[in-house]
């Protein structure tokens, strides 16, 4: 398949390159100043989450026609991964936002689609997947959460726990059980504002303050037929392709920002501080150790960017997927370990932005598979029983379109159109 001309860089266009930009210089001046309150409140910070939304960003992989910016899977690696190198949790939102895309986009009829993807778009919903339950943990198949059909209706019942946005989310996307077996899911819209809809209490957690991943709850909670995704028994598919196609790489983005900034912060502490009447950058065991951390860095980003980029162009590419967010995860936490180690005792205080990046990089472990899960998905392909690609099946659409779309907007005229302008704050 024809892809984008990369104009400067092997994965990214002079349009990526203009969309890091815009990203980064929004993080700086617009997220950063807001991290001493996030930090302090511990809690989810819904302005600064509608703010972001406002830029566009969450319809990155949104087509034009439904008023999304429609430039694919490694242009929402980058703005996830800009939004992470300045604040996890952030970075964090807007991942979990695409999941909530993503059920839309592989399983939405028309009139959903419509209905939903422009405000997406807009910035005026922010999208949520609801998979996870208290018993059933990652085994998807134990959820026991139910749906039964009354008429027109379903009477929705259960708890949802672990739902990133729980506590900003306009829209939940939510799998449940209208039958027996891996033919007895279904996923619903949900919208948050109907009766028999609840939320948990908003939990403290160790990092990503900002950020809200929390517990749904449903007490004969209604919803017409029209808001089912799919037929009756799609609920698998939504759960694992959401998971498999966006979860994975979107957490790699994540992954990836905070290791960005942790190697960042960590050359910055190594030239700034003194030893033996030289900085510590001098000394050949730090040198060892940063350039540990570069080269885990570089390998991290390149694994990230092309994964996603085989994702765009609609090849098969679940391998790359689950290593990407695998590499990017145990190098991201590897690092960690080494700038604490350079950092010593200064790394333990709350004052210096160090002790945060760890506390982060260890959130993205266990969502869309802990580090175990991808290697033995890795194991199943190396031995030949791998049970076939949730990219094969879903992605090469969707791939086409994208295709298509970028060797337009990202043609030597495109820089001047393709990426809007980051937008004010509202006052």
């Amino acid at each position: 398949m024809d892809c984008a001309p990369h104009t400067d860089r092997y994965f990214t266009s002079a349009a990526h390159e203009e969309l890091r930009e815009q990203v980064r210089q929004f993080a700086e001046t617009q997220v950063r100043p807001r991290i001493p309150e996030l930090e302090a409140s511990r809690s989810v910070h819904i302005g600064l989450s509608r703010l972001i939304a406002r830029q566009g960003w969450i319809g990155v992989t949104i087509g034009p026609e439904y008023g999304g910016m429609g430039l694919g899977h490694l242009a929402k690696t980058i703005v996830i991964e800009e939004l992470a190198r300045v604040s996890g949790a952030m970075g964090a939102m807007v991942q979990a936002s695409q999941l909530g895309v993503a059920k839309i986009l592989h399983f939405g009829d028309e009139a959903q689609k419509r209905q939903w993807l422009p405000a997406i778009a807009a910035g005026q919903c922010l999208p949520t997947i609801a998979v996870t339950e208290p018993e059933s943990g990652g085994h998807v198949l134990g959820m026991s959460a139910s749906a039964r059909r009354e008429g027109d209706e379903y009477v929705l019942n259960g708890r949802k726990v672990f739902v990133g946005n729980s506590h900003v989310g306009d829209l939940h996307g939510v799998v449940v059980r209208t039958g027996e077996g891996s033919h007895g899911l279904s996923a619903f819209l949900v919208e948050a504002t109907r009766p028999g809809f609840s939320l948990g209490p908003q939990q403290e957690t160790m990092g990503l303050h900002g950020f809200s991943f929390g517990e749904l709850i449903f007490e004969d909670c209604r919803v017409p037929v029209e808001n089912r995704l799919g037929a009756e028994g799609d609920g698998l598919a939504v759960a694992y392709s959401s998971s498999i196609l966006y979860g994975r790489p979107n957490l790699t983005a994540v992954s990836l920002g905070i290791h960005q900034a942790i190697v960042e912060a960590t050359v910055r502490f190594a030239r700034e501080h003194q030893r033996y009447d030289k900085p510590l950058s001098a000394l050949p065991t730090v040198q060892q150790k940063l350039g540990q951390m570069q080269s885990q860095l570089m390998t991290a980003r390149v694994l990230a960017y092309h994964a996603a980029d085989m994702l765009d162009c609609g090849l098969p590419c679940d391998t790359e997927l689950m290593n990407a967010k695998l590499v990017n995860v145990e190098s991201s936490l590897d690092s960690a370990r080494l700038a604490m180690e350079i950092h010593a005792a200064h790394g333990l205080s709350v004052d210096r932005q160090i002790e945060r990046y760890v506390r982060d990089a260890h959130h993205i472990y266990a969502p869309a598979g802990t580090s175990d899960v991808q290697r033995l998905r890795l194991a199943e392909v190396a031995l030949g029983t791998s049970k076939g690609q949730w990219s094969q099946r879903l992605a090469a659409a969707l791939g086409e379109g994208n295709s298509a779309r970028e060797r337009r907007l990202f043609s030597a005229a495109a820089a001047d159109s393709a990426v809007p302008p980051v937008r004010s704050p509202a006052p």
